[in-house]
């Protein structure tokens, strides 16, 4: 049975973003099922009963469900150890480091980006207007946290040590979306911030699916 992933839509962001980056990293053949959010399918009792949040994205390999984006990275990235890019060492000290990092991108940048987002991208895109203090609050929070990430990249390539891994990642939700709303915050931040992320955002498979946004990879 195909991998399945259920995702609110085709763009690359968000969770479904960053699962469809670990799909493309390892080379797992899947099958887009996509969730219309707006007529209420995650809230239906069918779903419900795969996640029972009601969220996306969600994956049904071969029956074995898994919900929480983050989670089906880690999951996906053991799983396929011997295939593709290798983005979860099984080195201890190696892996710990990586968790370090995984951390600190969801104790950290992952709420600032979450406010810049929800200003700048989702309150637009939904019609409704932008709360320009917030924004401006958001934004600068980011900075300043993005202060602490200069001083580590200048003394390793990645977050983790020299290689990119789930950690690095799992920053592509929604900041990759910030130079088209006019935020280019990760590239102007300072010299070591921008040459981390231009590597993220440049990977062959971030690139196809930022273009062709999130399609399945099997007829």
């Amino acid at each position: 049975m195909v991998l399945k992933l259920y995702a609110g839509g085709t763009r690359a962001s968000g969770g479904s973003g960053i699962v469809a980056m670990v799909l493309a990293e390892k080379n797992i053949p899947f099958e887009v099922v996509l969730v219309d959010m707006a007529k209420g399918e995650h809230k239906s009792a069918e779903f419900l009963a795969m996640h029972p949040f009601g969220q996306v994205p969600v994956i049904d390999d071969d029956g074995f469900i898994l919900y929480e984006s983050r989670a089906i990275c880690r999951y996906l990235a053991e799983k396929y150890s011997g295939q593709g890019t290798p983005l979860y060492p099984a080195d201890l000290k190696r892996r710990a480091l990586v968790e370090q990092g995984a951390s600190v991108e969801f104790a950290n940048f992952h709420p600032q980006v979450l406010k810049v987002a929800t200003e700048a991208f989702e309150k637009p895109r939904r019609g409704l207007s932008v709360d320009e203090a917030l924004l401006a609050e958001a934004v600068s929070g980011l900075s300043t946290m993005l202060d602490v990430y200069e001083i580590i990249l200048g003394k390793q390539k990645f977050l983790a040590g020299d290689e990119f891994t789930l950690c690095d990642l799992f920053h592509l939700t929604y900041a990759p979306q910030g130079a088209g709303a006019g935020l280019d915050i990760m590239t102007s931040k300072g010299p070591n911030v921008a040459r981390w992320w231009n590597e993220l955002i440049s990977r062959p498979t971030w690139v196809k699916l930022w273009e062709e946004g999130i399609k399945s990879t099997v007829n």
